[in-house]
């Protein structure tokens, strides 16, 4: 009897299988599209459990895996990005069947993936259809190193990243979300609307409420994630499309409703259109909701963002552009994601006191400074660091952080301070927003670096030319 029941649930669940439900059987490790392992980040259909299929610009996956291959299993023909143990992001094109990500063999050991499929201002390029994973014998998942916050961004064409070097990825969004270390997703329609129009365009705000982009796709389900902050970034096409200022606003008031509806405590953002198209209306829509005491709703300025040579035509930002935008909607968001404090309505950013820096700076005390360094990723030739300083003495206006690096190692981008780098000295300097810190408060800093034969964690640091401890 024993054997028999053996044999019943064994053609079960090849039944089961054959009918496409296999997210009750699939294994933790297995590499399956149900390994509880794998993230699947952003808005993906799960309606058919051997096949997830990713929605909007901004979905990806990531997982661990062991061994030293990785195989990744596709319907039809694809283009897709990927990353390994945290790499540079590769880029394949009209793959599909059984692709293989590493053809060259990895060292045996623990490895991190991320893949994205590729997304053109709104649809697909390809059969974005996420069916597994396959890995060494006797290898298996591990669990994904994810954020438990996540920053959703909304927006057209330039939230997707059209003319962008690798379009969601090199887009803003995407870039604010690594620079924080959050879940991110983009839920952008290349030539899409705040409002919907008679002559056919389509309204994002409407179509926020889908799984995907298409007219006819289901209904969302926002119980699978909770967005911590959400960033709007729409207007730009309306106005070619006739939308009047009052529709815009009162378009804009009611999404901002809906939003707020969605996620109950996410901060919500509302760009200024980097081409200035209805920046009052916008601005008029957040301060109605401010004084309907929604105090969690935030006009963001965004005078000055974009360089002059930040456009790769007369309105998508090219890589430059998006890098530059990052750089000022970083700190914002970080604000309000940290924030233990009650929220009050204002226009989000940098304050005055805090953008006007002098070329001076004032030491603090000796002993009254306190930094906190640490590797927050780390893979072959490569790594992430995160810099805190602590002041512990008097306020200071601005600051100049220096360390000593080993031979070998080197920073290669930062974010949140100006580094410089001769022979092993670094030096990081304040940018325009946090150069003041109050005693007892703290400014931070990231960066990516390379090195060669070791990577430690420096051990002393100076603070406006004052030693620092260190923690």
């Amino acid at each position: 009897m024993r054997l028999k029941g053996l044999f019943v649930a064994a053609a079960a669940g090849a039944l089961l299988a054959g009918a496409g439900i296999v997210s009750a059987l699939a294994a933790t490790g297995d590499g399956s599209p149900g390994d509880a392992n794998i993230a699947f980040v952003g808005r993906w259909d799960r309606s058919n459990a051997s096949a997830y299929v990713p929605n909007w610009a901004g979905a990806y996956l990531r997982t661990g895996f062991t061994g030293t291959t990785v195989k990744l299993k596709q319907r039809n023909a694809i283009d897709l990005y990927y990353s390994i143990d945290g790499g540079s992001v590769q880029y394949i094109q009209n793959v599909s069947g059984t692709v293989n990500l590493t053809p060259s063999a990895l060292p045996s050991g623990n490895h991190t993936l991320l893949v994205s499929y590729r997304v053109v201002a709104g649809s697909y390029s390809g059969d974005a259809v996420f069916q597994g994973l396959v890995l060494d014998s006797g290898a298996r998942t591990l669990p994904a190193n994810v954020s438990p916050k996540l920053v959703e961004f909304v927006g057209d064409s330039i939230t997707v990243g059209t003319t962008s070097s690798k379009n969601a990825l090199t887009a803003y969004g995407w870039l604010t979300g690594e620079q924080l270390g959050v879940r991110h997703t983009q839920i952008g329609y290349g030539g899409g609307c705040l409002v919907a129009t008679a002559d056919g365009c389509v309204s994002v705000a409407s179509q926020f409420l889908k799984t995907g982009y298409s007219a006819t796709s289901a209904n969302w389900d926002f119980t699978r994630y909770t967005a911590d902050a959400v960033v709007i970034n729409l207007g730009t096409n309306d106005k070619s499309h006739g939308v009047s200022s009052a529709d815009f606003q009162n378009g804009y008031v009611a999404f901002l409703k809906t939003v707020r509806g969605k996620y109950p405590n996410a901060a919500i953002f509302a760009l200024e259109t980097f081409s200035k198209r209805y920046a009052a209306e916008t601005q008029a829509a957040v301060t109605t909701q401010n004084g309907a005491g929604d105090r969690n709703i935030y006009y963001v300025n965004t005078e000055g963002w974009l360089p002059s040579d930040g456009l790769s035509d007369s309105v998508h930002p090219n890589d430059k552009g998006h890098q530059a935008i990052t750089a000022k909607l970083a700190p914002i968001v970080a604000a309000k994601l940290t924030t233990t404090t009650s929220p009050s309505p204002t226009t989000a950013g940098p304050s005055p006191t805090a953008s006007r820096t002098p070329t001076g700076s004032t030491p603090p005390p000796t002993g009254t400074c306190k930094v906190a360094y640490k590797i927050t990723n780390q893979w072959a030739g490569g790594f992430g660091g995160d810099v805190t300083i602590t002041n512990l003495g008097s306020p200071i206006t601005a600051w100049t952080l220096g360390w000593t690096f080993a031979s070998g190692q080197s920073v290669t981008q930062a974010w949140n301070a100006t580094v410089t780098q001769s022979g092993t000295t670094v030096t990081a300097k304040n940018v325009s927003y946090n150069g003041a810190i109050a005693t007892g408060g703290t400014a931070g800093f990231g960066f990516n670096g390379a090195w060669t034969t070791t990577n430690p964690v420096p051990t002393a640091f100076t603070l406006n030319g004052t030693a620092c401890t260190t923690s």
